[in-house]
């Protein structure tokens, strides 16, 4: 069995201990409920830290304020605690407010417990839900950053991209290869946990909106697609027919080139120029022939519509840049 501490558990201690400490030192009562909530708040994320902060922080106040008036109305009775929570959870999912139904629950019960609603009470409670929430918010400002992580999925896919081009032109040539296909499951791990990252990291982010990573991954998983799509005519295709060469050649090309820099325009030149030289070329003379150059013009269309995606990519981050100067 594998023992391991993580970032988030040392955070909940730490929190779990500030929090026990002042409210204890200021003699709140049951000042451990200041550490519960502390560990309720404790979030992966920072915008998910705010979020959950508020709705329960809301759901306090409102939670204390209708149960004080309607204990103090009806009567401090196990039937009308079973009353006030039947008509208080709905009002709070209907506010959209329902992360916060346990720590207002334990704060109700701090109330109904105590059997008398008094201003001193209040502000005790009150004080208890700010330093449980307050704790957890300055906890929750430490989050590893996972740009490490990001820029290891990011080599791991361009690596596996570069390595399946390779084996594409190679097939072509050979008309056979030992190639497994395992780059194929791995890259599609990898677009999705680097995701995963990618979506986490901007969570993270409260005063700026740093997409690129999750942009990234995107690309690379619809470039994906069309690899994917491109493998069965792949297998159509044998060195016999001169032009299936060219193609190989410049997939081998293209799989040297899988990297952050822009090559998109050399590329896409690369094709023009090799469509154009299709075009020049006499008109297929057996049905063999005929196939493969279909499959070639097909697969042809494909990886332009791959080395557009790219160039997608790389002008939205030019018009960001532009936005930031004007700015």
């Amino acid at each position: 069995m594998r023992f391991k501490i993580g970032y988030r558990t040392i955070k909940t201690a730490i929190g779990v201990l500030m929090a026990t400490a002042i409210a204890q030192a200021l003699q709140l009562d049951s000042f451990g409920s200041a550490a519960v909530i502390t560990i309720l708040c404790i979030s992966v994320t920072r915008k998910n830290s705010l979020r959950v902060s508020w709705h329960r922080f809301a759901a306090c106040m409102l939670g204390m304020v209708t149960c004080m008036g309607m204990f103090e109305l009806l009567g401090y009775h196990p039937i009308i605690l079973g009353l006030f929570m039947l008509l208080f959870i709905p009002i709070v999912v209907a506010l959209k407010l329902s992360l916060g139904i346990v720590t207002s629950s334990v704060i109700v019960l701090h109330i109904y417990a105590h059997g008398n609603a008094s201003l001193d009470l209040f502000i005790n409670e009150f004080l208890l839900v700010v330093i449980g929430i307050g704790t957890a918010l300055l906890m929750n400002l430490y989050m590893p950053s996972s740009e490490r992580q990001l820029r290891t999925y990011k080599k791991n896919i361009e690596e596996n991209f570069s390595l399946i081009l390779y084996e594409f032109s190679t097939y072509i040539r050979q008309g056979d290869s030992e190639w497994n296909g395992a780059e194929i499951s791995d890259t599609v791990r990898l677009l999705e946990q680097g995701k995963n990252v990618a979506i986490r990291e901007m969570n993270n982010q409260i005063l700026r909106d740093e997409d690129q990573y999750f942009h990234y991954f995107q690309m690379r998983e619809k470039q994906f697609e069309i690899l994917e799509r491109l493998m069965p005519f792949i297998t159509t295709i044998h060195g016999s027919v001169s032009q299936s060469i060219d193609f190989a050649d410049f997939l081998e090309e293209l799989s040297k080139a899988v990297s952050p820099t822009n090559h998109v325009p050399y590329f896409l030149g690369r094709l023009e120029e090799m469509r154009e030289n299709f075009k020049q070329m006499e008109l297929p003379t057996t049905r063999e022939e005929f196939e493969v150059r279909s499959a070639l013009a097909y697969m042809m269309h494909e990886l332009q519509q791959y080395l557009l995606i790219k160039d997608s990519l790389w002008n939205d981050k030019k018009d960001k840049l532009l936005k930031k100067r004007a700015l």
